[in-house]
């Protein structure tokens, strides 16, 4: 390490890790800088003085992990301790030189009233998915990258009754919710001996093990698809897991191609009836051009019709126009009234009068 940064290596750092409107920090070479802020890209004056300097910001981002980057290690996928996530790529693998992706957890206690201000989604569809939480309907939040989808989740399970036992599997840790009953898996990767991995699939088989009353999976993406749909099937209700997905007609074609991976041996007609039985409701979140994040859609898994699964939006996001880089609309209920609402109105406290699904 460079004498100038034995102080202090992160101080080239610290003014962006600390600034609460940066989400991403992402170096590529010592040179060329960007960083997410509001939701939107931007170049900045490159904080690192050479690249030996960006090696040693990258070294003492590392080391009180135990791991090193450098030739024999150069993919790093790391979480620092206060939940931020480290990716490296070195040189010769890169060729723009050393390149680092920081990726901020920034804990903001969100409710759903900042989403209501926000505009992401509207009073009715905070009613609906409130009654789909206390009737234990299975859900899939989805969306793509930096979409909202974790933040929806967090809020929708932080609406689950603070009596029930709450399973959360998780890839890295993303979710923070106020209940008492909550217990947190994460998983591992294997060391640089190949050893001591422990599966996103590994733990949502030990979850159901754990007498869950509720499971909920951050972000289901391989074999484990298998297992929570199973596990669904065989009487655990009010599931909820994240799925990373370009609609909500994609997020049942992306758990179809999990489940085929996962069990190459079952039929392709079985497993969408699998997930056609599973599955309650899809909630899609969009990253507008803007910048900002809606859930623009909330759709019924009607279940099987014909060999394909039969989809129907209940709320969507109309958008009118764009004004000043803006994007301007509104929130409406489609009209469709869901086959599941009997279950809704049954459950405790889950009243839903026919007006929620008049489109306004």
């Amino acid at each position: 390490m460079t004498p100038q940064n034995q102080s202090n290596p992160l101080a080239p750092l610290e003014s962006l890790l600390n600034d609460p409107h940066i989400l991403e920090i992402m170096a590529a070479g010592y040179d060329n800088v960007q960083v997410e802020r509001d939701g939107k890209l931007e170049d900045i004056p490159s904080p690192f003085k050479s690249e030996a300097h960006l090696l040693d910001v990258i070294e003492a981002l590392l080391a009180p992990l135990g791991i090193k980057a450098d030739e024999s290690n150069p993919l790093v996928d790391a979480r620092l301790f206060d939940g931020s996530r480290v990716n490296v790529v070195m040189p010769p693998i890169c060729l723009n030189g050393p390149v680092l992706t920081i990726r901020k957890f920034l804990y903001r206690k969100l409710t759903l009233q900042d989403l209501l201000r926000f505009h992401s989604l509207n009073e009715a569809m905070v009613d609906f998915l409130r009654a789909c939480v206390r009737g234990r309907l299975n859900m899939v939040i989805a969306g793509g990258t930096n979409s909202g989808k974790t933040t929806v989740l967090n809020l929708v399970g932080g609406m689950i009754p603070d009596d029930e036992r709450i399973l959360v599997v998780q890839n890295a840790t993303e979710f923070r919710l106020p209940q008492k009953w909550v217990i947190t898996l994460e998983s591992r990767p294997p060391n640089l001996e190949g050893k001591g991995e422990v599966t996103v699939q590994d733990l949502v088989i030990n979850a159901l093990r754990m007498r869950p009353d509720r499971l909920i999976v951050g972000e289901v993406r391989g074999a484990e698809a298998l297992e929570v749909i199973q596990a669904i099937n065989n009487g655990h209700e009010g599931t909820m897991m994240n799925i990373h997905a370009s609609s909500p007609r994609d997020v049942l074609s992306r758990l179809e191609t999990m489940v085929t991976y996962a069990n190459l041996s079952i039929p392709l007609l079985s497993i969408r009836k699998m997930i056609a039985s599973a599955i309650d409701v899809i909630t899609y979140q969009e990253r507008l051009p803007d910048g900002s994040r809606k859930v623009t859609k909330i759709s019924e898994v009607l279940g099987m019709q014909g060999d394909v699964i039969e989809l129907k939006d209940i709320f969507e996001f109309r958008q009118t126009g764009v004004k000043d880089g803006k994007i301007s609309g509104h929130f409406t209920a489609t009209g469709h009234i869901p086959q599941f609402l009997s279950r809704l109105q049954s459950a405790s406290g889950a009243e839903v009068p026919l007006s929620l699904f008049t489109p306004r």
